[in-house]
């Protein structure tokens, strides 16, 4: 029995429904079933619902159920089937399940685990830190916290229950134990990942970025000094140097005074990287690296490298390789290059130079506008001395002063000459490389892929894991901090790599994984929920199998049963 709603199609177009009791009989002919009216209640907009609610209730008195009694504007709850549902079982309450349980999957794969509880062994602690450091890794890929927020607020909200026991001073104790052995660490977990993906480490990505603390005076022996950010800003940072092949898996990180120059950084890198052994490695960096010394740094190093150069302040490159007749061998509709080699034997240099015809039409336009507006704006004052309050801004911003200068007069006005000047770079960069076999399509294409540390960076900093802001003040606590974000940002790339999907959606698909705690009189345990298709195939992407629905189930003693 059940009720059933019928439509009627007026003359007019208007429809109207009507509510009938009905019940299904099977046609004594063909066996089909039919539907048998028992009551019509009439037409949906002239009914009183007030009547339908207590109908159903009636119903629902004699069947020994019960309906909720919410406002009559608001749909009633469906009917609870208590007789079915055991009276002494309690649900008790629901944790996130699903990241904790990849990551934690994908942290043993890489060995992160494995490693770290070796170090513990071999220095006989029975603390659990590895477990301390797997849970501050999550939180990075989580729902970024403090170490106090971790310990405080995120744990009890996840299903990770080897952390459960961690105290506030086990974060703080693992981080000691992990910058003591971050070499080791390092260095494992890297030739741990190199084997497991398989991967050729013949390129590695280098760049650096900073990490800004909101104080209002350095260190006077520290890390946190002042120095200008990669955003523009001055005070108080760190300067934060990052290695990863071209899949974005994470070599090694450093982190440096915050006044440290980019060019300083690279004597460190070559003294650790010269000891893992990476065979033929070609060392790929912006020109922020760029010199005479880190080149012959690089050497030793890495053996070989594919350096950006500055166009305009390098004057071989400005007045012979840019100069340099010759076409460009056209790759793809956006990247053309040629070979140009300046000098002889021990002495000479090879330097590429790459074209990209989108980008210049872009550069183009993006100049005529700002020519434009410069010639609005000096047709605005009659009187264009250079002292004036508008001249003094428009010589000072980022975005004018290359097309401005100054005459023997005082006055401003606009130099041709330098815009001409600018058009030559127009969609243009020079590399510059030792290595002799590389080819030309390699070289050009290797460099564009220095975008991939970009995006880490990006990661790392703003939109997933969060390295900033840091709250700590000691050297090792910063360094650790840095690397913690690090091993979260190798999980990460891992999983996209798997999934070729950006970790915010493997994220948010993973989120509807949820387990629930239940409480019986004499045990507890734990039930996973229904996965949902997409959750089912981001695990098999991922290579993780699905957990049990019942797992987790133990003996409650006297107290905690009472409770």
């Amino acid at each position: 029995m059940y009720l059933r709603t019928t439509k009627r199609k007026n003359k007019d177009g208007s429809v109207v429904e009507y509510y009938q009791l009905a019940h299904n009989e099977r046609h004594p002919d063909n066996k089909k079933p039919v539907a048998h009216i028992i009551h019509s209640f009439g037409r949906a907009d002239q009914l009183d619902r007030d009547d339908l609610v207590r109908l159903c209730k009636s119903i629902a008195r004699v069947c020994g159920l019960e309906i909720a009694d919410l406002p009559d504007q608001e749909q009633k709850k469906a009917f609870a089937a208590e007789k079915d549902f055991p009276s002494d079982l309690k649900l008790i309450r629901t944790f996130d399940f699903g990241c904790v349980m990849v990551i934690e999957a994908l942290w043993e794969r890489l060995g992160l685990g494995k490693t770290l509880r070796q170090i513990c062994r071999i220095n006989q602690i029975d603390i659990p830190y590895e477990r301390a450091l797997l849970a501050m890794t999550a939180n990075r890929l989580c729902e970024p916290e403090s170490k106090l927020g971790v310990w405080d607020r995120w744990l009890s909200k996840v299903y990770l229950p080897p952390c459960a026991r961690l105290k506030l001073d086990h974060m703080y104790e693992a981080m000691d134990m992990l910058f003591e052995n971050t070499e080791d660490v390092e260095r494992d977990i890297f030739f741990h990942t190199a084997d497991l993906f398989n991967l050729q480490v013949d390129l590695i990505f280098y760049d650096t970025t900073t990490a800004s603390f909101s104080i209002d005076q350095e260190d006077e022996e520290g890390l946190r000094k002042f120095g200008r950010a990669k955003a523009g800003n001055w005070g108080p940072q760190v300067v934060v140097a990052l290695a990863v092949t071209r899949e974005g898996l994470p070599v090694r990180c450093w982190v440096f005074p915050g006044n440290t120059t980019d060019v300083d950084t690279v004597a460190q890198v070559r003294k650790d990287l010269r000891g893992w052994k990476l065979g033929r490695a070609l060392f790929v960096a912006d020109a922020g690296i760029n010199s005479e010394k880190n080149q012959d740094e690089l050497s030793r190093a890495c053996g070989k490298y594919l350096l950006a150069s500055r166009m305009a302040s390098v004057s071989e490159i400005r007045e012979n390789v840019l100069s340099k007749r010759g076409r460009y061998k056209v790759f793809t509709d956006n990247l053309q290059a040629k070979e140009v080699i300046i000098g002889d034997g021990e002495c000479r240099r090879r330097y590429i130079l790459c074209y990209n015809p989108k980008e210049a039409e872009r550069q183009k336009k993006h100049r005529s506008i700002a020519v434009e507006a410069l010639k609005k704006e000096l047709a605005k004052h009659p009187d264009k001395k250079a002292t004036a309050q508008w001249a003094i801004e428009l010589l000072a911003s980022r975005r004018y002063k290359r097309y401005l200068s100054i005459t023997k007069s005082n006055q401003i006005r606009i130099d041709y000459g330098k815009i001409r000047e600018v058009e030559k770079y127009d969609g243009k960069w020079v590399l510059e490389t030792n290595d002799d076999t590389i080819s030309l399509e390699d070289a050009a294409c290797g460099y564009k892929g220095l975008m991939i540390i970009e995006r880490c960076f990006r990661s790392l900093k703003r939109t997933q894991i969060k390295m900033s802001p840091m709250h700590h003040w000691l050297p090792r606590r910063i360094e650790t901090h840095v690397r913690i974000c690090v091993l979260a940002l190798l999980i990460e790339r891992v999983a996209e790599l798997a999934c070729k999907k950006p970790w915010p959606q493997i994220r948010g698909i993973l989120e509807g994984l949820q387990v629930t705690e239940f409480q019986t009189p004499s045990h507890r345990f734990f039930k996973l929920n229904e996965a949902s298709a997409p959750i089912r195939e981001t695990l098999k992407m991922l290579g993780i199998p699905l957990p049990t629905g019942i797992y987790g189930l133990e003996a409650l003693s006297g107290s905690q049963s009472n409770l």
